[in-house]
């Protein structure tokens, strides 16, 4: 089955989407299947797949509104590699439409189910705020991925958010839980940002990538072009570093597997 990922941060432009998608692209680039799902009403993940969001036909409202399959809704994009269920402004009727729903934290855990086996990592972008859309894509997600930048006002938004997780955790999805940390617009020569980065370290250790996201020109251009970083200058500072979180995002999921099943060849035994 799938790994699904949240990237969420309910501060806007700390690079969740475009976390989305150069992590998506890099690991197409490692031969792993993927799914972009684009829950933001701004569709910013869909462009910057190569998707014209303004021609969609069918779209993630669709799917969460049980308008229509997944698999109907689903674009592939034959240059960057991954698939992706796009989203436009339809998605803001989706907020008061799911409010009659049952069961509606669950519509895109339920949709997801249906196509989990096609996909190694289902990497879901988040609007920046905390709404019905937010919980429906924790409450499909295994772990949630943060992006942040190393600024004064971003440990303070953490507190907001890990509070987010920690409830949706006891009530409505046992297993969601922090995946990681990632640092974003990374400039080391910032003595503010080297020491917010030590702070996050100290507490959460190990939860912290050691991959940094630096400011990059070819990063912040590719979105105009509707192609991941990798896809616009594979050779730049911004695709380097988004292929090696990809590598550090598939380590750290391969010695997880191998610690649950010690246990289990254990007990065989």
């Amino acid at each position: 089955m799938a790994k699904i990922l949240a990237v969420t941060n309910q501060k806007g432009g700390v690079g969740k989407t475009t976390t989305c998608v150069n992590l998506a692209a890099s690991l197409v680039a490692t031969k792993r299947r993927v799914l972009l799902v684009d829950m933001d009403p701004q569709g910013n993940a869909t462009m910057g797949s190569g998707i014209d969001k303004h021609a969609l036909e069918r779209s993630v409202y669709d799917v969460l509104t049980n308008q229509c399959t997944i698999k109907d809704a689903i674009y592939p994009t034959p240059e960057a590699g991954f698939d992706v269920l796009p989203s436009n402004a339809d998605l803001t009727a989706a907020e008061v439409e799911l409010m009659e729903i049952d069961d509606r934290e669950h519509q895109l855990q339920k949709a997801l189910k249906k196509v989990g086996r096609i996909y190694d990592y289902v990497l879901i972008d988040c609007p920046p705020s905390l709404n019905m859309l937010t919980v429906n894509a924790m409450v499909a997600a295994e772990g949630v991925i943060i992006p942040m930048q190393c600024e004064y006002y971003a440990l303070e938004g953490l507190t907001a958010l890990m509070e987010t997780i920690n409830g949706i955790a006891s009530s409505v999805n046992p297993k969601l839980h922090i995946e990681g940390l990632l640092r974003t617009m990374y400039d080391p020569r910032n003595s503010l940002t080297t020491e917010v980065s030590r702070e996050l370290i100290h507490h959460f250790g190990d939860k912290v990538y050691r991959t940094v996201i630096p400011r990059n020109v070819r990063l912040a251009e590719a979105p105009s072009f509707g192609r991941p970083v990798l896809k616009h200058d594979r050779h730049s500072r911004g695709a380097i570093a988004y292929l090696a979180l990809a590598g550090e995002l598939i380590r750290r999921q391969e010695k997880a597997e191998k610690k649950q099943a010690k246990p289990a060849t254990a007990n065989a035994s």
